[in-house]
């Protein structure tokens, strides 16, 4: 554990619509990596942590990527500043879909 403060995790209000479409059964494996992979060195990329190639208009510039064969997908981006990580998306990749509640979403 590092000593430096820890960022806050901020959720999007519509995240929790988000996770109401992912089966119950996943919500404390995505509340957990969230939790251990942003909360000190949301910046540091790792082989499931990357910065996004091309700009989103959602405003996410961070995927961290988890789960059974790598299928949840979180986009955030964060600030500095205010040692604030914001959470924008939690969805679900299969094949080369990205779906949020069912529906299939771009970046």
């Amino acid at each position: 554990m590092t000593s430096e403060q820890p960022y806050e995790l901020i959720y999007a209000p519509e995240v929790l619509q988000h996770l109401r479409a992912i089966d119950r059964k996943y919500h404390s494996l995505i509340r957990a990596t969230i939790e251990e992979q942003l909360r000190y060195e949301p910046e540091a990329e790792t082989r499931n942590r990357k910065p996004l190639q091309r700009p989103s208009q959602i405003g996410a510039k961070w995927e961290l990527r988890f789960g059974i064969n790598n299928q949840f997908r979180v986009f955030y981006r964060t600030d500095a500043s205010t040692r604030g990580v914001y959470i924008l998306v939690i969805c679900i990749k299969i094949g080369n879909k990205l779906l949020i509640n069912n529906e299939e979403f771009e970046l």
